[in-house]
């Protein structure tokens, strides 16, 4: 499955792989269907800067509407990926978008708990190649801040979580087995960062993108079983207690030599420090 790249994935780590590289978000107006591959259910109380992204206008209410994944990373800001807010993804261009919210504390997606707030502004990186998948990263600013304790810390460039064999966590409510089969709950499954000659070889270029080591880390394991997957596109890859990386796409799930490419937070903090 190719991640888009939006692979807008939904969700749980799965097990199983299927054979097409695809963003990780589905072409609207279907849900985005990744999961976390060979993930486990996870407590959204231990995990708080873990969000999901909705709309019921767009997707329905049976999952609360959710659609791709997200980070708090600010009191009122989200992070997510830039092929989330595509067309491709949403159905509509994103200013046309009337209910687009950040669900807040809400693991299990048929339930109300939690806090659904709504999205004030909407920043999509203006460098976001759709062709290569690079600068995959956009901004959501929320109506209401969150507490302080939701927030995640950034790793910034040249820190140690980004080292090749660091162990690490990749959460979401996607696609559980590569089949369409969506998480209900909240997932994670434990990954490892990759070197970049790795993924360089695993995506040397294509229709589908084409590894860029400045903007771009994978991770995963060379055997495949542990991945995201659809649904899951824009949900968060943690090290070492900080964000890393944003899903952004890839080729299938949980694929052997095909590991997860996601949106390298140290090059995406530069995009966001000049948004003015």
């Amino acid at each position: 499955m190719l991640r888009p790249f939006a692979r807008a994935w939904t969700g749980v780590l799965a097990l199983a792989a299927t054979a097409a590289a695809l963003p990780l978000a589905s072409p609207a107006p279907a849900v985005a269907d990744s999961v976390v591959i060979g993930g486990r259910p996870v407590e959204v109380s231990e995990n708080p800067w873990v969000v999901a992204l909705a709309s019921r206008d767009r997707f329905g209410g049976a999952r609360s509407g959710q659609f791709c994944g997200g980070v708090v990373t600010g009191r009122s800001t989200v992070l997510t990926a830039a092929h989330c807010m595509s067309k491709d993804v949403l159905g509509v261009a994103v200013s046309e978008m009337s209910d687009l919210k950040v669900i807040v504390g809400r693991g299990d997606l048929r339930s109300t708990e939690g806090t659904e707030v709504r999205v004030s502004k909407i920043w999509v990186n203006p460098r976001y190649d759709s062709h290569t998948n690079s600068g995959d990263v956009a901004a959501l600013t929320l109506a209401e801040p969150l507490p302080e304790g939701h927030v995640i810390p950034m790793a910034g460039p040249g820190d140690p979580a980004y080292g090749p064999g660091t162990r690490a966590a990749v959460y979401g409510w996607g696609d559980t087995t590569g089949a369409g089969d969506y998480a209900r709950t909240l997932h994670a499954a434990r990954v490892k960062v990759l070197a970049d000659a790795v993924c360089e070889k695993a995506y040397p270029g294509s229709a589908d993108g084409r590894f860029v080591a400045r903007s771009m880390l994978c991770a995963g394991e060379m055997n495949g079983e542990r991945d995201a997957c659809q649904g899951d596109s824009g949900g968060p890859l943690i090290a070492h207690g900080r964000l890393i990386g944003l899903v952004s796409w890839g080729s299938g799930c949980g694929r052997a030599g095909s590991p997860g490419v996601y949106t390298r937070i140290s090059d995406a903090m530069g995009a966001l420090d000049a948004r003015g």
